[in-house]
């Protein structure tokens, strides 16, 4: 009898022993790696809106019209992009066009009359950031176009220009494949001439802005 009490202790310990490497090979609680959620990933197509406020500074000179202008006003419009994403480098590409309400006529030195306003600005940029998995901190640049409209004396004339820009931003998902931005830019149309019919005198007017803008995106895998 206690032979057999021996025999079943030493059976019950070896099958408690064994137990764990049993358990390791086998599919269930025990055996399974401790779950890992795949890494948050940027790439893909997006679409969004943006909205914000642009202020600048337009110089005018020629003749008794030397001067400057200080425009400023909203903007909102849409966004269309594609990132690609390798480790925590983010590249990408990105275009907008904004209703622009920029404006106007406060001037400074002898532009006495002189008002601009803008009325589309539009960029095509690259991206580069670097994200801390779902944060994305981004800088930004490429060619900035817009129309700039030059008033003096009554008499007006509008042209379209292009110039570049350059900023920075942040981009943080919020919800699944929604994501939210703050971002600055500064852009530099360049310079135009307003003719001898509007400003009486060839003159050269250039625009320069700075804009600060929240954005929504819908980002498609």
């Amino acid at each position: 009898m206690i032979r057999f009490i021996l025999k079943v202790c030493a059976y019950a310990l070896a099958l408690a022993m064994a137990s764990p490497s049993f358990a390791a090979d086998m599919p269930g609680r025990y055996g399974e790696p401790a779950y890992a959620p795949p890494a948050f990933s940027w790439y893909g197509f997006y679409l969004g809106l943006n909205g914000g406020y642009g202020w600048g500074t337009s110089n005018w000179s020629g003749g008794a019209l030397s001067g400057s202008v200080s425009p400023a006003g909203p903007m909102f419009g849409g966004t269309l992009g594609f990132n690609m994403q390798t480790g925590s480098w983010v590249f990408g590409v990105e275009g907008d066009v904004d209703g622009n309400w920029m404006s106007s006529n406060n001037t400074t030195g002898l532009c006495v009359g002189c008002a601009i306003q803008t009325s589309w600005f539009a960029t095509a940029r690259g991206r580069v950031g670097y994200a801390f998995d779902r944060a994305l901190f981004y800088v930004t640049g490429g060619g900035a176009f817009g129309d700039v409209q030059m008033t003096a004396a009554g008499a007006s004339a509008s042209v379209s220009r292009a110039g570049w820009t350059v900023g920075t931003g942040l981009e943080y998902s919020i919800l699944g494949p929604w994501s939210a931005k703050v971002e600055y830019l500064y852009a530099n149309l360049g310079s135009t001439t307003c003719g001898t019919s509007v400003c009486g005198v060839g003159t050269s007017v250039d625009f320069k802005t700075s804009i600060i803008r929240l954005g929504v995106n819908y980002r498609f895998w």
